[in-house]
């Protein structure tokens, strides 16, 4: 088994679920979204983000309005619809669901020892 592998689709399996929780708290623009989610310890770049920012949008979970900045050109600010806030709660009872199912599993198996 290749554990590298397996963390980085992890990653991505959860990716969609982190940004919509940033996006619940408040609009933000990509970069601030990838600045978030590096705080977090959660690497994303430029090229993951923006093609997962337009899937949102065009399922109708994501809307986006421009904003002036002090600091270079207009940016988009990505925020959730109502859509969005719903799809939210279910992926919310999901992870809930799942990681309740990995703390029995732990409780049951135990870590192995090296």
């Amino acid at each position: 088994m290749n554990a590298e592998n397996t963390k980085s689709q992890m990653r991505k399996g959860m990716l969609e679920y982190c940004i919509m929780l940033l996006l619940h708290r408040r609009p933000s623009y990509a970069n601030e979204i990838i600045t978030q989610l590096k705080e977090a310890q959660m690497i994303v770049v430029e090229g993951t983000l923006y093609p997962l920012l337009s899937r949102l949008k065009n399922d109708g979970l994501l809307s986006y309005e421009w904003r002036e900045s002090t600091q270079g050109p207009p940016r988009k600010y990505y925020a959730l619809t109502r859509e969005g806030v719903e799809s939210l709660a279910q992926l919310d009872a999901s992870w809930e669901e799942l990681s309740n199912t990995v703390a029995i599993l732990h409780g049951e198996v135990g870590r192995p020892t090296v």
